[in-house]
């Protein structure tokens, strides 16, 4: 008897090269949002070790304006946009919650330099939430698009400028605080914004962000959950508020809508009693794991205040540092061997091939921070 194969090596053939075309397509949809590290157990990584002496000319400075914040993405055009936020520098640092816009920066190389493109979300009028002021930019790439998660703030009361946070004014914009997200097809391109936050307050006035919530960072992780983490500040008989904590919410899309976890995430072992632990959070998933790296406000995680630690997850709700915790130290070295006057905020970590690159921050070039930047540190692979 004789038996023919039934096996079809053509349609086989497509198939693998099918599945073969998804995997790609698969690596690139995440983008920054889910990077697996190159031949290594992600429990491992130590990016302190990476960093390298900063040189002078990777700063993106601006003679007219404040820049603060500065998040870094690669195109698909071989560019590299940073998102960053920027303020007349005669209004004074603390005209940040006044007058603050996200604007958009490109670069042949990570490092750049880096050239003003547009303003990207402009004052739009004190009638919406977000209409004196955007800031904290957080972009992420996800299905083609691109998903710019900020802060957004409004006020009705005039304010003499320069302010400082002695003025009750200042207060007003700073607690009128929501997050929102904008989405567009190409950095340069129109970016759809929505009247209302992604995120805002909770109703239950004791809740730990009922007064404001800032500072958000995003990822998807590769189940394709959407993670949102954001600064949160609970009310109490000041104008302040009380203590600040962070917050991590959840969602099935980008856009929302975002479930909040009930409970503040970043929080150290003995640091309940402190009035803030942890600031700047940046995020990004990898194999599993849900990995952020945040300013230690006053040294929990390093012991050295003002440094910028790594910390993990399994889930986005429950946090510890990183077996490595400290990415760099509250003072980083410029190339002919000089310590910097401050420390880097705004932390975002830039991976290409997964392995990380460069480690943007903000930072003040004057002691006062009347003058600021964003300056670009080169990592080194990990040994």
């Amino acid at each position: 008897m004789e038996f023919k194969s039934t096996i079809n090596f053509t349609d086989m053939k497509k198939q693998i090269f099918l599945c073969f075309i998804i995997l790609v397509l698969n690596s690139i949809v995440f983008g920054q949002t889910s990077m697996k590290m190159q031949n290594r157990n992600p429990e491992d990584l130590d990016i302190g070790s990476m960093v390298q002496p900063v040189p002078f000319k990777n700063k993106f400075t601006d003679e007219n304006y404040n820049i603060w914040c500065g998040s870094v993405t690669k195109s698909k055009n071989g560019k590299y946009y940073m998102f960053y936020s920027r303020w007349l520098k005669t209004d004074g640092h603390y005209a940040w919650v006044i007058n603050c816009e996200i604007a958009l920066a490109k670069a042949d190389n990570p490092e750049g330099p880096y050239k003003h493109v547009k303003v990207v979300l402009p004052a739009r009028g004190n009638q919406f939430w977000d209409g004196c002021t955007t800031h904290n930019p957080a972009v992420m790439q996800y299905k083609g698009k691109y998903y710019l998660y900020y802060m957004g703030t409004t006020g009705k009361t005039a304010i003499k400028l320069p302010t400082t946070m002695k003025d009750s004014v200042w207060w007003e914009y700073r607690n009128n605080q929501r997050i929102g997200v904008a989405v567009a097809n190409d950095p340069e391109g129109e970016w759809k914004r929505f009247n209302k936050p992604v995120l805002d307050v909770s109703p239950d006035t004791s809740a730990f962000d009922a007064l404001m919530v800032s500072n958000p960072a995003g990822a998807v992780d590769d189940k394709g959950r959407a993670i949102l983490v954001y600064k949160q500040v609970e009310k109490n008989q000041k104008l302040s508020g009380g203590k600040v904590r962070f917050g991590v919410a959840f969602a099935s899309n980008p856009t929302g809508p975002f479930k909040k976890y009930e409970k503040p995430i970043f929080e150290a072992n003995d640091g309940t009693k402190e009035w803030m632990v942890a600031e700047d959070p940046y995020i990004w998933c990898n194999e599993g794991n849900v990995y952020a790296i945040v300013r230690d406000v006053v040294g929990k995680f390093t012991g050295d205040s003002g440094a910028l630690a790594l910390l993990v997850s399994k889930d986005g709700k429950e946090w510890n540092p990183g077996k490595f915790p400290k990415v760099i130290g509250s003072r980083f070295l410029w190339e002919d061997g000089s310590k910097s006057i401050g420390q880097l905020e705004r932390p975002c970590l830039l991976i290409e091939n997964g392995a990380p690159k460069y480690l943007f921050g903000a930072y003040g070039l004057t002691k006062d921070r009347s003058i600021s930047c964003n300056v670009a540190v080169p990592l080194k692979p990990q040994k």
